[in-house]
């Protein structure tokens, strides 16, 4: 195929079981003002009514291409989307999630004026049916991109790591499909897994030469229809599996970046770490909180983990940062009482210290306490 025939952007949608929220979703991706495009969905099994809703609306729209298959998980679904693309740029677009209308054409043409492996903007936390807790808002701007960040203009990211610091998001994001392919930046087809954007981000940010930021935001992002695995044990232990395959990738594929890199995924698993023991229904934590210290503790044997102040702690660790993972490293009991009575009041604190530990867990925490700890 000439490069005359092949569309400028390839939109792929992972779906499975959207029926409701899928034809907004459709709706947006053909509605961009950028047209020539092709939008690639990937039906995942689907059992409820994805696929009709799908071949509705590519009865209507030529550009639409369908990929109907059993259910294998998003890693694999994706995959074969960026298999099939035939784009000079890709994006994905998530089937619960939808587009402004000047998304892509606004990406686009950041990336051919600067030549850019990747562009990644900001976003909106998008409720359906908005509560209390959100002030009877349904669209808040979500900054994973700062001002700062995008005022560096085209750069490497592994020179500015803030980026992998922040929210993977590769929904926000316009990849160059010939960068992807020429890195084989994939994802980890794990089946039933989540998180599968945590490798796949990794790889993508550490091998890309241009690289830049908006603070612009166009998709939104829906929060009140996530199949939560909070209270799911099958798992708790996804997110461990993407860190496993960034240590393959840097091993295996990509060792002439593994000495700029290192210091940047250990931080990054320690972040993704304590997010994930943060957000799992407390029974869970329990077993997490084992595999959390033993893979710290090979982190601090293995010197990746040291102290520097200032505006090098971006690539390394500050000193409340380097502590803490020495206590969830050497001392996970103590850490594991400390983290349950981070929300509660000083006599309450005090007490779970002592029914826990006794009188040496409550003298230590007085002690952290007087050294401002």
């Amino acid at each position: 195929m000439s490069d005359m025939q092949r569309p400028l952007v390839s939109l792929l949608m992972p779906i499975c079981n959207v029926e409701k929220y899928l034809e907004q979703c459709l709706a947006s991706a053909c509605a961009q003002t950028l047209r020539d495009l092709e939008i690639i969905c990937i039906n995942d099994g689907s059992t409820d009514g994805s696929l009709a809703i799908i071949q509705s609306f590519a009865a209507r729209d030529e550009r639409i291409r369908i990929i109907d298959k059993p259910n294998s998980g998003y890693g694999d679904s994706m995959n074969r989307g960026l298999e099939t693309a035939r784009g000079r740029y890709v994006a994905i677009l998530e089937s619960d999630d939808f587009l402004d209308p000047e998304a892509l054409e606004y990406m686009v043409e950041r990336c051919e004026r600067e030549r850019l492996d990747l562009l990644k903007c900001n976003f909106y936390l998008y409720w359906s049916n908005p509560g209390a807790e959100q002030l009877n808002r349904h669209n808040l701007y979500f900054s994973a991109v700062s001002p700062e960040m995008e005022l560096m203009g085209v750069h490497r990211a592994v020179d500015v790591p803030e980026i992998f610091w922040a929210k993977a998001s590769i929904w926000s994001v316009m990849y160059r499909r010939a960068f992807l392919e020429e890195n084989n930046v994939r994802f980890l087809p794990t089946p039933g897994a989540s998180f599968q954007d945590t490798s796949f981000s990794f790889k993508a940010f550490a091998c890309a030469e241009r690289v830049a930021y908006s603070c612009r935001a166009f998709l939104h992002y829906r929060q009140d229809n996530e199949k939560s695995s909070v209270n799911n044990p099958g798992k708790v232990f996804c997110v461990c599996d993407e860190h496993d395959e960034i240590s393959r990738f840097l091993n295996e594929d990509r060792a002439d970046l593994k000495p700029e890199l290192d210091a940047i995924r250990a931080k990054m698993k320690f972040y993704n770490y304590r997010w994930n023991l943060y957000r799992l229904a407390p029974e869970l934590r329990g077993e997490f909180l084992e595999r959390f210290s033993r893979e710290m503790r090979e982190e601090v044997e293995a010197g990746n983990v040291s102290v520097v102040e200032g505006d090098a702690a971006r690539y390394a660790f500050n000193q409340g940062e380097f502590d803490e993972i020495h206590l969830i490293a050497y001392d996970p009991d103590f850490y594991s009482v400390k983290f349950a009575c981070e929300n509660t009041s000083k006599l309450g604190t005090m007490m779970q210290y002592a029914k826990s530990g006794g009188p040496s867990y409550v003298a230590r925490v007085i002690k952290d306490k007087v050294s401002g700890r």
